[in-house]
């Protein structure tokens, strides 16, 4: 007998141009997969350009620093071996002079040593100015007589075509390591004026930092380099000695005495990191100084208590909607449907109005000469001298946004209420139970995924509310997100915008966790 395992008849199943069907459904399935990626695609694209990309570029902008060690590296690096000792110590060595002197002359050719001074002016108040008034000065330093004094040696230490061929040789930047770092500057500030290297006479930090190499270089090695050069540099070798010497540090001092000042070393030791935590201490009413993280003067504390404001007026402004949203979406839902549709219109119609109108609405209606006050006084419920000031403060702020958010509110408890069977109330009634204990223990229950929903939406859109607040809010009824536009439009301070946004993001994170842990986000519904 034939094993009917073994029979053709009962091999693989094929399909019908025949290639075995589970392959043919793999294949199916795959290209079903792709289709629905590919129509996915353009929005996950959207998501990631828009959402995703932003929000890491804003966590990444709350800890980068790297314009202090990008601007001043020779500086950042000579400061290492410098300590603050709060607030003691003298002013660094000529070394770190040296250092920034060819630092900041090739920062002020780039301009970049005022985006240096606007960084650590954050930090220390003066630096912007001291750093644009050094770069203007930078170029009418007296170092310019190592420079003659080179030349009158020998005259060819003013031919560019010897520069370069020297530079070029094995060997010299072991015994001229300075020299060769400034030759690297002056490499990119020639090529940035679109120059030729052979044509152009260095510039003055050149020469000076071919003295500083000479003087610190014994003889015997200037005497080893057999390189382009190297007879004059023997000569110069010999003669430096005699050359007269520039104080750079005196040279800073002549243009700005802040220069022996070690706060303003200390704070450029202090930030030079490519990565600060800064921002972060400057979000929470602290300070990285010098002499380590200190909390910031009294008068300039004002974060936390805008970050405490913040979440107790968006939590004012959750519960008011849901006290006034509550009713409003029960009515719609047990209305008959074409009542309850036009009654809908007049929820949504806040949104066809523009928020700059309806904000300044409120503005007509809350201030001291406004409607309601002109109401209250005809009334004779307050007097015409004693009117409530009901504008610019927390109140005003708190009403105005309350009527702003308010269908964010009611549009989700209605979409549940609407889902909830009337039957079951009128079981409970029949009974026994009362209106009251029907609505609380039948209906509400199953109310509570909407109310979720609309708090969540009013909270979070709350806190991140500015306008409304800035135009209603004056001084204590302004949010965070108030504090961050100002940062990130006026005093161009990203780096701590950056970081008030992550703090406020985080606190939304948490507090989406801790509703999660009690309430559960499964019971969160719209409907």
């Amino acid at each position: 007998m034939t094993d009917a395992t073994n029979s053709p008849s009962t091999g693989p199943m094929l399909s019908a141009d025949g290639t075995p069907l589970k392959k043919s459904l793999q294949i199916a399935l795959r290209r079903q997969k792709l289709r629905a990626l590919a129509l996915v695609a353009p929005l996950l694209l959207f998501v990631l350009i828009s959402f995703i990309a932003p929000i890491a570029d804003m966590l990444f902008r709350s800890v980068e620093n790297e314009i202090v060690s990008e601007t001043i590296p020779r500086t950042v690096i000579a400061l290492e071996q410098w300590d603050y000792e709060d607030g003691n110590a003298a002013a660094p060595s000529d070394d770190v002079y040296a250092a920034l002197y060819v630092d900041l002359s090739e920062a002020e050719e780039f301009k970049t040593h005022t985006r240096l001074g606007s960084r650590l002016n954050y930090e220390t108040t003066g630096m912007s100015s001291l750093l644009r008034k050094t770069g203007r000065g930078i170029g009418r330093m007296d170092t310019d007589e190592y420079t003659k004094q080179f030349e009158a040696l020998d005259p060819k230490w003013e031919d560019p075509a010897v520069w370069v061929a020297m530079m070029q040789s094995p060997g010299v930047a072991e015994i001229l390591p300075e020299t060769a770092s400034a030759w690297q500057s002056w490499q990119r500030i020639v090529a940035n004026k679109n120059d030729v290297l052979a044509e152009e006479q260095p510039e003055d930090f050149i020469y000076t930092m071919l003295y500083r190499d000479l003087i610190a270089q014994p003889a015997s090695a200037v005497a080893a380099y057999s390189g382009s050069g190297a007879e004059m540099l023997q000569t110069a070798d010999s003669a430096v000695d005699g050359f007269e010497a520039i104080s750079l540090r005196e040279q800073f001092l002549d243009i700005d005495e802040d220069w022996a000042d070690a706060q303003i070393w200390g704070t450029i030791k202090a930030f030079s990191s490519p990565y600060t935590a800064g921002y972060f201490l400057s979000s929470v009413d602290l300070q990285l100084t010098p002499a380590g993280v200190e909390a910031q003067p009294e008068n300039q504390q004002i974060y936390m208590l805008l970050f405490g404001r913040t979440m107790f007026m968006s939590m004012v402004i959750m519960g008011s909607c849901i006290l006034l949203g509550y009713p409003i979406a029960y009515l719609l839902s047990n209305l008959p449907l074409r009542t309850s549709n036009l009654l809908l219109i007049l929820v949504l119609l806040p949104f066809w109005t523009s928020l700059l109108v309806r904000t300044s609405a409120w503005k007509v209606l809350l201030q001291q000469q406004g409607v309601i006050n002109d109401i209250l006084v005809w009334l004779g419920l307050v007097g015409d001298g004693d009117r409530l000031v009901m504008i610019n403060n927390q109140f005003g702020t708190i009403v105005a946004m309350t009527h702003i958010l308010l269908p964010f509110m009611i549009l989700p408890l209605y979409s549940v209420m609407k889902t909830i069977p009337p039957s079951y109330v009128r079981a409970a009634k029949s009974l026994g139970a009362t209106n009251w204990t029907a609505f609380w223990r039948v209906y509400f229950p199953q109310s509570v995924p909407g109310i979720g929903a609309g708090s969540i939406l009013v909270f979070i859109l709350s806190i991140g509310y500015y306008i409304t607040p800035e135009l209603v809010g004056g001084t204590t009824g302004t949010f965070i997100s108030n504090r961050i536009a100002y940062h990130i439009s006026s005093s161009l301070n990203w780096g701590l915008a950056a970081a008030l946004g992550t703090i406020l993001l985080a606190v939304v994170l948490l507090l989406y966790w801790v509703y999660d842990r009690i309430v559960g986000i499964d019971n969160v519904s719209l409907g």
